[in-house]
Parts: structure tokens; C-alpha cells; sequence
């Protein structure tokens, strides 16, 4: 076996990569563990929709049938969506076995990045990123993310780290590896459902040519990893920081009692936040996935432009 007996790259796609237009990665847990049918494949779709409007071709990235699927196909959203947690949530060290066994995988951040820059793909936009998960000073709960976003060349648009998490620990940690965290019009990291956290971001920039100019010197320089923009959900859909902590401390409570860990506590946080806040929390969450979306086209474009 050889990688192109496996990685599968949609032709619009591949097309656009040859030809040097912009193209965003985009994940696949949103779809399988993000929500229920048929919202998952609706916002994925919508998704997508927001990423051509702003300029740039989509390719949501999933493991079907254990191909690394490029640009998946409306039919393969809707088969994932109502596949849902049925689909094995896929990080790095599921890839190998889900191509062996021929199985289906909904991308992480992790695994999205690396298929990704296998295909050539530059920019990717998601909600979150994992990172540092809170007790993790005894647990070692860490994200596969972080080790990603210090080995991976695909920058990564997401509302900060999810608040579930640690997140004076991610940052910690993503200095300890190197990865620059640029503040999108904000000098403070978002918290997922919030704008604020009271952690300041390595660096603020304003506009997407700014960082489509630091992509292209990082990549000139040819330094290894990634960049996190971080970018706050917008002001009308983010979430009173009080009312989303409690709810996110109850959630943990819960998930601590029932001694959820590891890959599994962020579809559970998520999924008992969601019904803490009757449906608040995953309002927000489709809304900054939205808005992140259109600024990683955006700098997807710029980037594109200056090459």
C-alpha cells in the first residue's frame, strides 16, 4: 500500500490546491459527536456554504470506509451524521487502524490537520482546539491536538481552546512547543462560548492579510507546526462567562462521578453543557464554527494571493 491507494482527494478540490485558490480543511467529529441528526448535517452543509461565500472551496475531511477522504460529498455528511456516535472519533493513533480495518473515522483536530497537509492544504477552520483538560497535573489529559499543532504546517482558526478545559495549562504548553497564538482583533484568548478568559494571546493582528503575511514567513523560514488564530465568537451570540462557567463546573462534577476521561469527556462535556443551558451552549457553538469559517477563507485567500 502507498498513500495514494488511500488518501482520496475530491476533484474540486485537488483542482483548486494545482491551481493555488484557497481551499479550508474542515473536521468531521462536529458531524458524528457535535450534535444530533439532522442538525449536524445541516450546519455542516451551512458550513460549508459560508466558506464558498467567503472565496475559498471547502473540503470537510473524514476517514470513509478507511480512505483519507478529502472533500467528502453531501451524501457522505448525511451518512456520517446519521451514523453519529457510531463512527469512531478519530485522532492520530486511530488513523492507521481505521485504514487497515477499512473502517469509518469523524476527524479530530489532530487527525483533520494531518490529512490536510498530506493533501496541501494550508488552513483549517474548526470550533475548538483540544488541549490541557483540568486536573490533568495528575491525570496526564492532554489532547492530542496540542502535539499535533507543534508538528503540523496547517494553521488552525478556531474561538480559543474549549472552555471545558485548563486553559492557562494549554497555553503553557503550546509555548513549551512553540506555537504562536494570534489574537484575531482581540489581545485576550476567547474561551469557546465567551470572548474573554483573562489569558493574553502571544500576539493580536486585525486583519487576514496580516496573518496570511506570518503563515508565508513561517513557511518561508520552513519552522515545523502550526499557528492558532484565535478568533472570539461574535458579540451577539457569546455566552454570560458567570452562567457558562457554572454550568461547564456542574458538567465536570458529573462527568468526574462517572469517571469519564480521555477522548471521550469532550462529547460528554459538550452534550451535559448543551442540556445544562437548554440548548444555549450548541447555539453558540455552531455560531462561532460559522464565524470561524469565514475568516479562515479569508486568510486562506490572502495567503493564496501572496504566494
Amino acid at each position: 500500500m502507498n498513500l495514494k491507494d488511500v488518501l482520496v482527494i475530491n476533484p474540486e478540490v485537488q483542482k483548486a490546491i494545482e491551481e493555488n485558490r484557497p481551499v479550508v480543511a474542515l473536521e468531521s467529529t462536529i458531524i458524528s459527536h457535535g450534535m444530533p441528526y439532522p442538525q449536524n448535517m445541516e450546519t455542516a452543509l451551512n458550513v460549508e456554504k459560508i466558506v464558498r461565500d467567503n472565496g475559498a472551496i471547502p473540503a470537510t475531511i473524514a476517514i470513509i470506509g478507511g480512505k483519507l477522504t478529502v472533500g467528502i460529498t453531501p451524501e457522505e455528511i448525511d451518512y456520517l451524521g446519521k451514523k453519529g456516535l457510531n463512527v469512531t472519533k478519530a485522532s492520530r493513533r486511530d488513523i492507521p487502524i481505521l485504514v487497515s480495518k477499512e473502517e469509518d473515522g469523524a476527524t479530530t483536530v489532530a487527525a483533520t490537520m494531518i490529512i490536510a497537509s498530506l493533501a496541501g492544504i494550508k488552513v483549517f477552520g474548526t470550533g475548538g482546539i483540544g488541549g490541557v483538560h483540568r486536573g490533568a497535573e495528575t491525570t496526564m489529559d492532554i489532547s492530542a491536538d496540542l502535539e499535533e499543532l507543534s508538528n503540523t504546517n496547517v494553521a488552525v482558526v478556531c474561538a480559543g481552546a474549549k472552555s471545558i478545559l485548563d486553559l492557562g495549562l494549554t497555553l503553557e504548553y503550546l509555548e513549551t512547543k512553540g506555537v504562536p497564538v494570534i489574537g484575531y482583533q482581540t489581545e485576550e484568548l476567547p474561551a469557546f462560548y465567551t470572548r474573554e478568559s483573562g489569558f493574553k494571546v502571544n500576539y493580536r493582528m486585525d486583519n487576514p492579510l496580516e496573518i496570511a503575511k506570518a503563515l508565508k514567513a513561517k513557511e518561508d523560514l520552513n519552522m515545523k507546526g502550526s499557528m492558532v488564530i484565535a478568533n472570539p465568537i461574535p458579540v451577539e451570540y457569546a455566552m454570560d462567562s458567570d452562567y457558562i462557567s457554572k454550568a461547564i463546573e456542574d458538567a465536570v462534577v458529573e462527568a468526574d462521578k462517572l469517571g469519564i476521561k480521555g477522548k471521550e469527556s469532550t462529547p460528554y462535556l459538550l452534550d451535559k453543557i448543551q442540556k445544562i443551558t437548554e440548548g444555549k451552549s450548541l447555539e453558540a457553538n455552531i455560531q462561532l464554527v460559522y464565524n470561524n469559517v469565514k475568516l479562515a477563507a479569508q486568510i486562506a485567500s490572502e495567503l493564496c494571493n501572496i504566494k
